[in-house]
């Protein structure tokens, strides 16, 4: 029987076992991490470098972008080199890393969701008090607390996960390090106070739920009272992309953690756990720039720039 003290590195769960597979699976996920990367990047880069971008709305997406990007960069790049390298270690300070990284970034970006749609409420149904309750300073102290949130609770979880005595091996049913794994290897009764902290954390995961729901009530009803449809549309397509982003956040991480356990093994974990740590981050700026006439409008200008900027620069040569 080994404890926490003994372990030096966990075991991660891998894809397969296939040399060929695992070479694909290295292909498959740098292909989706330079897609996040592009796509984050150019987002945070379009919005920081236009002014006609810097307002509330899209100061939260470039919080929102920052963090896809510290998600996606947790987990993929060490799932990455243990496939090209055929190995499943990850140490043990690597693991704890990877836990608090991955739970500040997840509950920073949920709590900017829900200031967004706090964002999309004003916007819609109090125009004329936008300005004064969304100023500079507010959005500041929001994207702050934010942050904040984020920082505060993955430290608790972190700090309370790894000092639990663990006596049942060092194998994770996971691909990168998550609480729930590691309870499994916790000694009998040791993890009750870690489950304490989770029904805290899911408490105030529900209320944040019902304050986004509560706010789309109200946003709809004031949308379908507009009486041009031209308005209708313009309102709506400020939410829908907002909207989306919430929906693909909730459902992928609800069905991760709780579907039902008769459906549980581990190739479905797997791919259930791609779903909600993977793919959200680098969907989520296509979604924002598909809808968002503004946002391409600024990009395809960023790209002219750069483009115009290259063209003098090999003329000057």
């Amino acid at each position: 029987m080994s404890n926490s003290s003994s372990i030096t590195q966990f075991l991660l769960l891998p894809f397969t076992d296939t040399r060929e597979l695992q070479l694909l699976h290295f292909w498959l996920f740098l292909g989706i991490y330079l897609a996040a990367l592009l796509g984050n990047g150019l987002i945070i880069t379009t919005i920081a470098w236009d002014q006609h971008l810097h307002t509330p709305m899209y100061f939260f997406l470039l919080n929102l972008s920052l963090l896809d990007l510290g998600s996606i960069s947790t987990t993929l790049p060490k799932s990455m080199v243990n496939s090209l390298w055929d190995t499943r270690n990850i140490s043990y300070t690597g693991c704890a890393a990877q836990l608090f990284f991955f739970l500040f970034c997840a509950t920073a970006e949920y709590s900017l969701l829900t200031i967004m749609s706090y964002d999309r409420y004003v916007a819609i149904c109090k125009p004329l008090h936008y300005g004064t309750l969304l100023g500079s300073r507010a959005c500041v102290h929001m994207a702050a607390a934010a942050w904040a949130t984020g920082f505060l609770n993955a430290l608790l979880h972190t700090a309370n996960t790894f000092s639990l005595p663990l006596c049942k091996g060092n194998a994770l049913g996971q691909f990168f390090c998550e609480i729930p794994q590691i309870l499994k290897l916790s000694c009998s009764h040791s993890y009750l106070r870690e489950a304490g902290l989770i029904v805290v954390s899911v408490f105030l995961v529900f209320l944040c739920f019902v304050f986004i729901v509560v706010s789309y009530v109200q946003i709809f009803r004031v949308v379908l009272r507009i009486p041009s449809e031209q308005g209708r549309h313009k309102a709506f397509s400020t939410c829908l992309p907002h909207l989306a982003v919430v929906s693909l956040f909730i459902s992928t991480g609800s069905f991760a953690y709780l579907k039902p356990p008769s459906i549980s093994s581990p190739s479905l974990n797997l791919v259930v756990s791609v779903l909600y740590s993977v793919v959200p981050p680098a969907v989520n700026p296509l979604i924002y720039s598909m809808r968002n006439q503004e946002l391409k409008d600024a990009l395809r200008k960023l790209m002219a720039g750069c483009i115009s900027s290259a063209h003098q620069l090999l003329s000057n040569r």
